[in-house]
């Protein structure tokens, strides 16, 4: 007797290649493709088994490389848990238990400081009923004496974050375009937006209830403020970001400060700082996002699976205006003026040849921002200390 699953084989056998859980393929298939019976946990167990369906299983040796090799890339703060997620999002696939053996075996050191360095967060009860509900949008301020704040958007069901950026200043033009924009054109539109009282998510909010007519559920509020400490889902990944990108970087500055080699009151020394670190922190920032849209949450699942299709109602780029069409639009509309570019200190450049040479020369030295991360986040600043002697050295002279 032919399965039910039958006509789904190809799509199956493709999920399976993509690393899907079971019961992540048993609820597309109910779900997306309207299978009412024989589509259970089970099923598809049954179903891979008499057809060979199998996922192909990474050797030990080689695991052990690319685990190696992962390590470098993101620190020593990844358990698990964000090491399995950030080996899937390069499509390695192998198990939590499997991943956690060998960070326990090929580092030693690392594995205790995080298990004597282990927090457990209270559970906070929240509810979003799918993906497209609500979409929260916060900023990390944590190295802002240094010209670098992130800001990212989390979806509320699924907890992907969906759209992220580093800025030198809070900017309202950079927000909208970065993270707000960029999200509703990929993933569709959101029923609410959630932020705090900041004055830099103006733009955002009033191009978000300029588009109300667009969303799924049409009466909801469009957006609403609260105070940080109440945006959780957003909140949670900063300590993410924080131990895995921000606190190894400050560290390696304050070094700096700390011996006099840096003078953060002065323009120029502000401009380098900013400019460098924005670039090396968004590599960190980029990593740790790649690893949490990845990795399972406990009880929720997996944020990329659980995002699949995106929101409901989906909004065409034409009537998302950039970044300046919208800033002129609340110009005219609310009477009050944004700020177009905002900077961490004034560009020292009289031209832009200038500023091109001293990139070129600069980069004959430190071609590789990666390098300039992964050294420092595994306790050796001094690569990275240099570089910041270096750019200030090479704009002062082009300056």
């Amino acid at each position: 007797m032919e399965s039910k699953l039958s006509p789904y084989q190809e799509t199956i056998e493709s999920m399976i290649r993509n690393g899907c859980t079971d019961e992540y393929i048993s609820n597309f298939l109910k779900f997306e493709c309207g299978v009412s019976k024989g589509a259970s946990k089970m099923s598809v167990r049954r179903f891979c088994a008499v057809h060979g369906i199998q996922r192909q299983r990474i050797v030990d040796s080689q695991l052990e490389v690319e685990v190696a090799k992962a390590v470098t890339e993101t620190g020593p703060a990844f358990g698990r848990k964000m090491m399995t997620g950030y080996l899937s999002s390069k499509g390695v696939r192998a198990s939590e238990g499997r991943v956690g053996d060998v960070l326990r075996r090929i580092n030693l050191p690392y594995h205790m400081a995080r298990y004597h360095g282990s927090r457990n967060l209270n559970p906070i009860p929240y509810a979003a009923e799918y993906v497209g509900h609500k979409l929260h949008i916060d900023q990390n301020e944590k190295m802002v004496m240094f010209g670098v704040t992130h800001v990212a958007a989390v979806d509320g069901y699924s907890r992907k974050i969906v759209g992220h950026s580093t800025m030198p200043v809070k900017n309202n033009l950079t927000i909208y375009q970065n993270v707000y924009r960029s999200a509703v054109i990929e993933y569709g539109i959101w029923d609410q937006v959630r932020v705090d009282h900041g004055r830099e998510f103006y733009l955002t909010l009033f191009v978000q209830e300029k588009l109300a007519q667009f969303r799924n559920n049409t009466e909801r509020q469009p957006y609403c403020q609260t105070p940080s400490t109440n945006n959780h889902i957003v909140e949670r990944i900063w300590p993410e970001v924080n131990n895995r990108v921000n606190y190894p970087l400050k560290g390696a500055l304050i070094q700096l400060v700390d011996q006099e080699e840096l003078d953060m009151q002065d323009n120029l020394t502000q401009y380098c700082v900013s400019t460098l670190m924005c670039q090396v922190a968004e590599i960190g920032l980029e990593r740790v996002v790649q690893s949490w849209n990845a990795h399972r949450i406990p009880g929720i699942g997996v944020p990329n699976h659980l995002a699949h299709g995106g929101c409901p109602k989906k909004v065409s780029v034409d009537v998302l205006p950039d970044a300046v069409d919208a800033a002129n639009c609340y110009d005219r509309e609310v009477g009050s003026s944004l700020t177009r570019e905002s900077s961490f200190g004034r560009n020292p450049f009289s031209s832009l040849e200038d500023q091109e040479a001293a990139q070129r020369e600069f980069a004959l030295h430190f071609p590789d921002m990666c390098l300039l991360f992964e050294s420092t986040i595994h306790f050796q600043p001094n690569y990275f200390q240099q570089a910041i002697r270096k750019l200030i050295d090479v704009v002062r002279c082009h300056a």
